[in-house]
């Protein structure tokens, strides 16, 4: 991997991680403070839980992915220490998912004229869920080429006995 598209990538990283502390810390202290008016369409505090815990599993997955980053820079990562990152990554989509059907079940009932927001809003929970589908299959990768790389070593090792 490429001294610069790490650096881009950690860059990248660094500001979605800030950007949703951010978020975060305005969404707790919109709790603590109970600040803003509430009209009663829809039920905010529960909202603003859910969208502190959401925001915390995409913090999860970055620390993973720049985890996963340096790992490939150092040339590590077909190791059986990267399916750790990778399963807490998988995890996180699928809590983010839950989370999203969490937010889909609070907006639902004021959307009984429409229910069509609902659906789409499942719809794109269900492709959250495809995303941790996706994750899967390439751990499976990681997992091949993992026993590839430990299938390799050991031939070399038995090429090396033999001369």
């Amino acid at each position: 991997m490429g001294k610069l598209t790490v650096r881009a990538l950690r860059a990248v990283l660094v500001v979605v991680l800030t950007g949703t502390v951010f978020v975060q810390a305005l969404m707790v202290w919109a709790l603590v403070s109970e600040s803003d008016p509430e009209d009663g369409s829809l039920p905010l505090t529960p909202l603003r839980v859910i969208t502190i815990l959401g925001i915390g599993t995409a913090q999860v997955a970055l620390v993973c992915v720049w985890r996963l980053v340096t790992m490939a820079r150092r040339g590590t990562v077909f190791s059986h220490a990267a399916f750790r990152y990778v399963d807490v990554i998988i995890g996180a989509i699928v809590v983010a998912a839950l989370v999203w059907f969490a937010v889909t079940a609070i907006n639902a009932p004021g959307q009984r004229d429409d229910p069509g927001v609902t659906l789409i809003m499942s719809g794109i929970g269900v492709a959250i869920l495809g995303v941790a589908l996706i994750v899967l299959v390439l751990r499976m990768l990681l997992a091949q080429a993992v026993a590839r790389d430990v299938e390799a070593a050991q031939m070399q090792a038995d090429l090396d006995e033999v001369i």
